[in-house]
């Protein structure tokens, strides 16, 4: 499968993707000598799809996710979050655009330690404008979902490993966002949490229809997704069976 063919062949109806990748290419400049991370590559999501995208260190899975994030600038091509065009948009829409539409988990938690577990999940709600009674009820709703509502007044300090990326889930899925974006956010677990913290986003996947992007080198995690694709050589491809990174 070329580069070109890479959007959705699970979900065949007319619904729009919620995150497309438009002939998308970046190139960086070191000691004046362009080095090309990608280009004229293409991909959409599909609403409620789970996709993994996997790749060795180094080959662009982060500079990828960061520009489907509007985290970065592509060098050329476009990047389309729930049909908006956002790379020439402003910083304050996009902003907006991003807390309607996306959440984030990475592999380093990134929660607040000044804060307990439960003022970590309502952060979203309040930059959305949410009341705090209204921010509080929902937080806890969605730490109830991730199991962990007997631990929402602990600091993070306080918490696990496992834990403090369960709350990290709740964080990003708390507004329920159109698409999560996750950037190894097994990467810090042993395996058998590591599985366990994949098992509860499919389970949030299927309770919300959010689409998850999942980027990792780890081939088994992402067995369950409803496609696979490999970033390799600056290109994306579709994992065939068996096939090595």
């Amino acid at each position: 499968m070329n580069n070109n063919d890479t959007t959705n062949q699970k979900n065949q109806s007319c619904e729009s993707p919620i995150l497309q990748c438009i002939s998308l290419s970046k190139c960086y400049t070191d000691a004046d000598i362009n080095v090309e991370v990608f280009s004229d590559l293409n991909l959409s999501i599909a609403p409620g799809e789970v996709v993994g995208i996997l790749g060795v260190s180094g080959s662009g899975k982060s500079s990828l996710l960061h520009l489907m994030a509007g985290l970065d600038t592509p060098t050329s091509g476009d990047v389309c979050l729930g049909g908006h065009s956002i790379t020439k948009m402003s910083e304050s829409k996009l902003s907006r655009l991003r807390n309607l539409h996306l959440g984030f988990i990475y592999q380093f938690h990134h929660l607040l330690p000044e804060f307990n577990a439960l003022e970590n999940v309502c952060m979203p709600l309040l930059i959305r404008g949410l009341t705090k009674k209204e921010a509080v009820a929902s937080a806890r709703d969605i730490i109830s979902k991730v199991g962990l509502a007997n631990r929402e007044l602990h600091k993070i300090g306080e918490l696990s490993g496992g834990e403090r990326q369960r709350i990290a889930i709740a964080r990003a899925m708390v507004v329920k966002p159109k698409c999560i974006l996750a950037d190894e956010p097994t990467g810090n677990l042993d395996a058998e949490t590591a599985a366990t913290t994949f098992d509860l986003l499919l389970q949030l996947n299927k309770s919300f229809n959010t689409s998850l992007v999942i980027v990792t080198h780890n081939k088994e995690l992402v067995s369950n997704a409803d496609r696979v694709l490999l970033l390799r050589n600056g290109m994306l491809q579709s994992l065939s069976t068996g096939e090595s990174l």
